[in-house]
């Protein structure tokens, strides 16, 4: 969770360790379901857990402000392994990870007094959380947004998007002089961009 203030985005809320969509993914493959991770426009653990019910064995893992994801995988992968019907598990998997993540979204449109949410990654293209997030901000006056599905997992079209923007503001790298820096977080960026259309 983010929220912007003085030219920079400001982290609220982060997981601890792996991203929501690493933990949807890891777990399908750890126990067979994927690659590929999505069939007919749903990930597969939400194909899987049609008709699951919710059991018990799965932590819910909010730490303040922040998720925890890691542990969750382990537990779900454990109690696939041991003999748990896999659509309890990829249900139960799903409902506690996206109800954490709804549960501190919640608390940073109390905290911060903003309104607006918006979903951006491929987890923004997922029915469930989109609709989770929606009515959580909607019971709050809040508006929800996420981007559109066919762009929701291209990183891409967000790079080049934000790079766009840079451009139009005036940011610019000479080539010889660009790095990457896998773990710059985002509230160390400068955003002279914000609030404008293109």
């Amino acid at each position: 969770m983010t929220t912007f203030v003085e030219g920079r985005y400001r982290v609220f809320g982060e997981t601890l360790d792996i991203a929501l969509g690493n933990l949807l993914d890891t777990f399908a493959r750890e126990v067979g379901l994927g690659p590929p991770y999505v069939r007919e426009g749903m990930h597969v653990v939400d194909l899987c857990a049609e008709g699951g019910e919710f059991i018990s064995g799965i932590p819910y893992v909010v730490k303040g402000q922040d998720v925890s994801f890691s542990g969750i995988l382990t537990a779900a992968v454990r109690l696939a392994r041991s003999g748990a019907r896999l659509r309890d598990v990829c249900y139960t998997l799903r409902e506690v990870a996206f109800s954490s993540v709804t549960e501190v979204t919640e608390r940073c449109l109390a905290h911060t007094g903003k309104r607006d949410v918006l979903l951006t990654g491929g987890v923004a293209a997922n029915r469930l959380l989109t609709s989770k997030l929606e009515s959580m901000a909607r019971l709050h006056g809040g508006r929800f947004m996420a981007v559109p599905p066919q762009y929701a997992g291209d990183n891409g079209a967000m790079i080049a998007l934000t790079g766009l923007l840079a451009l139009l503001s005036g940011v610019t790298v000479e080539p010889e002089r660009a790095y990457i820096n896998q773990r710059w977080r985002l509230d160390e960026v400068d955003v002279p961009w914000y609030g404008r259309l293109l």
